[in-house]
């Protein structure tokens, strides 16, 4: 086994062995959600809980179901209701965690860094679910397994990401995985939209969707984060997406048979013209999710793995 990672908390720590070893995975339990009988036994026994302190719908759902799927005992905390809100701190809530003796405990939180403190707290595998502007690590492996199947190879392809890019952890995750899978990245976006000394990420920069998207063989759309802004990023929505808007015009100077992807939720006429997000023979948005379910059961697998061979060598030395 090529995956050794006891936590799911970023890309930035995967190497390009680890990142394959989920995808193929993940590439076993697409045909296992096709099937008739869903269900497998890999993390029998095993309890999931999952805290999601931002709401969310398909992450949310995509984790409880994959969890469910292999055989977890599932949990969700209600976060918005929770003693967090009375003034808990995060380590009392990790302590508390600990009392429950969970097996995986996946975290979305509004704070980069706060899964990773919760890891360094708790005695169970913490996969991050999206930690503020900092990573969302299981959006980019499903980005990337979609990718794959889409283009037959995940490596050395022109790929654009548009849009919000300063505020995005799904744009920072994809970054650095299509990085490590040697892919050639344009981003695209107003200025105000690009995080400070994004140069040093080793992309190319465009302002202008014509020019940024020729050529290239994935396109990626983002969210404008507007809970994330606390100032005049765009003029207006109607002139973002006249300048930045994916249409099939923007979407006429990129290769013919580019694929067209979105992290979700999609603000129809914002970021995408609604008959691009629909069209079957170029958007792969409706694969995003199902590919979402797993790579977040491969995810989940891999990380029970490890932790099982750690519990039963701790067992036996003890012995």
């Amino acid at each position: 086994m090529q995956f050794s990672q006891t936590h799911l908390l970023g890309i930035e720590p995967l190497s390009p062995a680890e990142i394959t070893e989920v995808l193929d995975l993940a590439g076993q339990y697409v045909d296992l959600n096709r099937s008739e009988h869903k269900h497998a036994d890999a993390l029998a026994g095993l309890t999931q809980i999952n805290m999601f302190f931002e709401s969310s719908t398909r992450t949310q759902a995509s984790f409880e179901l994959a969890g469910k799927r292999l055989g977890a005992d599932v949990l969700n905390m209600a976060m918005q209701a929770s003693s967090v809100k009375k003034g808990e701190t995060l380590i009392d809530t990790a302590l508390t965690l600990n009392a429950m003796h969970p097996d995986l405990l996946v975290v979305r939180h509004p704070q980069s860094g706060a899964v990773d403190l919760l890891a360094q707290k708790v005695n169970c595998a913490v996969l991050n679910a999206g930690d503020g502007r900092h990573e969302h690590p299981t959006q980019a492996l499903l980005d990337a397994l979609t990718i794959r199947r889409a283009r037959g190879r995940l490596h050395r392809l022109s790929i654009a990401i548009c849009g919000d890019i300063a505020h995005s952890r799904v744009a920072r995750s994809n970054i650095l995985l299509l990085h490590k899978m040697e892919n050639r990245i344009r981003l695209i976006g107003p200025p105000t939209l690009m995080p400070a000394g994004i140069s040093d990420f080793g992309v190319e920069v465009f302002d202008d969707m014509a020019e940024g998207l020729k050529g290239v063989d994935v396109v990626m759309m983002l969210r404008l984060q507007k809970e994330r802004m606390d100032g005049g990023f765009i003029p207006s929505e109607r002139e973002y997406y006249f300048r930045y808007g994916l249409d099939a015009e923007k979407l006429a100077h990129a290769r013919p048979d580019a694929i067209v992807m979105h992290p979700g939720p999609m603000n129809r006429g914002v970021e995408i013209d609604g008959e691009i997000a629909d069209d079957i023979n170029r958007s792969v948005i409706q694969d995003q999710v199902e590919m979402g379910v797993a790579v977040r059961m491969a995810a989940m697998d891999l990380l029970a793995r490890g932790l099982r061979a750690r519990r039963h060598a701790t067992a036996g030395a003890m012995a």
